[in-house]
């Protein structure tokens, strides 16, 4: 038996099939799309430490990926007569095979959809918690932005196979492609070439579709943007446009107020491991304290307690003479994150906004605090040519070196005008070179008053620029002692020892 060629292209011209065309258009492009936007919101139950929501999202996603899509569609399609009130809605074809896919595909993409949040750094979500930013903020602005552009390739995937799985619709006479191609070999039995044909047309919807979501892909890969830096004629004229040149330090504190820190007898545990063990500080206005100590001393959970990124099990934490943080508050609350505007922090490892160029990254927090566009941007600017980065303000992170990052992100956290700025370990993942601009920014920020903390291991470094020197250890603060102090033997031995002053 020969193909006939003749009626294979002839197939080409049947309306009909154009027409089933456009309906699975429809089917597919609605059920991805509702089932993408249904499964972000189960992978984010899934995701929740709410067992009232991640154990039912579980079920959800376990039963609907176990059950054959044929099976749900002509279940779908028959739930009237066990609900008459549907009638309306789910006697038609097209409605019933749309909540049928929606169902389905809500469930395998709320997999798709986890693997991108779980992919997103634990690191982005505090830098914007740092900055101050709500739950619904981080999630909009921050967290799917990225998690998007990570499954992206599988979503694209994903919606080839709906187009294919449109044709099981068929099963309940939706006419789409499939029903039409029946309908044709029914009365001529010519199977082969209207199959042939059918799947052309689906080839045809799948290529020019998954052509338009590649272009997307495409779009939102940062490989593929590559904005070069500012020229001298670039630099002139937006340095033009700035008033002057900011003070690093905006924020000040009267004389006779109130400490600007106090740390009251903070613990902290994970799990039966004691991390902090009765901490007591007071920092005044304009103080400079580098914390140093061995690894597992506790230095770093010190300071991320001081803005919320770690619960404290017992104590208070006051900030300009008001109560902040306590034992159990929420750190998500609204009185702690006002608080946590008046604290910038600077990570080791940067955490930057890698979707975001590099003046977004630091005007997104004051324009999310409600700073007017115009504003944020001019105060941007100028702190970035205040630590020389200036001609870099339209690139993106990873187009910049280890130093330049780091200096980015100090230039970010002062654009909330802070006035007590933490230091994580900032230069100990850069390379010896990259180190001293970094530093040459925390000096110049000492030298206009602003309060900090510095968890650092570049002794010589803390002993030039701090008022005060905590040594940790333990869980606890061993010494506390200006530097002249410990150069003259009167802070121990064993802090000498540790910094290399012991010969």
């Amino acid at each position: 038996m020969q193909f006939e060629w003749s009626y294979f292209f002839s197939l080409f011209s049947v309306w009909d099939f154009w027409e089933a065309c456009i309906t699975v258009i429809e089917l597919s492009a609605l059920a991805w799309f509702i089932g993408m936007v249904l499964g972000f919101l189960l992978a984010s139950a899934k995701l929740s430490t709410s067992r009232w929501l991640r154990i039912p999202a579980s079920i959800y996603i376990w039963f609907f990926r176990s059950v054959p899509l044929l099976v749900l569609v002509v279940f779908v399609y028959n739930l009237p007569q066990l609900f008459p009130i549907t009638r309306e809605v789910l006697s038609n074809p097209f409605y019933s095979g749309l909540f049928a896919l929606v169902v389905t595909e809500a469930a395998y993409m709320a997999e798709i959809h986890r693997g991108g949040l779980i992919s997103v750094a634990k690191g982005q979500k505090e830098a914007g918690r740092a900055l101050g930013i709500g739950l619904i903020g981080l999630q909009r602005l921050i967290v799917i932005p990225q998690a998007f552009r990570i499954s992206l390739p599988t979503l694209i995937n994903e919606y080839i196979t709906v187009v294919k799985l449109t044709s099981l619709v068929s099963v309940i006479s939706l006419t789409e492609i499939l029903t039409v191609g029946q309908r044709l070999y029914a009365t001529n039995f010519l199977v082969m070439e209207t199959l042939s044909a059918v799947a052309v047309y689906y080839v045809l919807i799948v290529t020019v579709f998954g052509w338009l979501l590649q272009r997307l892909e495409q779009h939102l890969e940062m490989n593929n943007r590559i904005p070069q830096a500012l020229d001298e004629a670039g630099l002139s004229t937006l340095r033009a446009t700035l008033t002057s040149q900011p003070s690093l330090v905006r924020s000040h504190v009267g004389p006779g107020a109130a400490p600007a820190l106090q740390l009251k007898n903070i613990h902290k545990s994970y799990g039966q491991h004691d991390v902090l063990k009765g901490i007591d500080l007071d920092v005044r206005a304009g103080q400079v304290i580098s914390i140093i100590g061995p690894s597992g001393s506790g230095k770093t959970s010190l300071i991320r307690t001081i803005n919320g990124l770690e619960s404290i099990d017992q104590g208070e934490i006051i900030l300009f003479g008001e109560s902040f943080i306590r034992a159990g508050a929420l750190p998500n609350s609204l009185h702690i994150r006002r608080g946590v505007q008046r604290i910038g922090m600077v990570f080791q490892s940067f955490n930057l906004f890698p979707h975001r160029t590099i003046i977004d990254n630091i005007t997104m927090a004051p324009r999310y605090h409600g700073q007017e566009r115009a504003q944020s941007e001019q105060r941007s600017y100028a702190l970035l040519d205040k630590v020389g980065l200036l001609a870099h303000a339209h690139k993106y992170p990873h187009q910049l070196s280890g130093g330049q990052q780091q200096r980015v992100a100090i230039a970010r956290a002062l654009a909330m005008d802070p006035q007590i700025m933490l230091f994580d370990e900032p230069t100990s993942a850069l390379d010896p070179e990259l180190v001293g601009d970094v530093l040459n920014v925390i000096r110049d920020l000492a030298k206009e008053g602003m309060t900090m903390l510095i968890v650092t291991h570049e002794m010589d470094f803390a002993m030039s620029i701090s008022d005060r020197v905590i040594f940790m250890e333990d869980g606890n603060i061993q010494v506390d002692a200006a530097p002249k102090v410990i150069r003259a033997h009167d802070a121990g031995d064993r802090v000498r020892k540790f910094m290399g002053l012991v010969h």
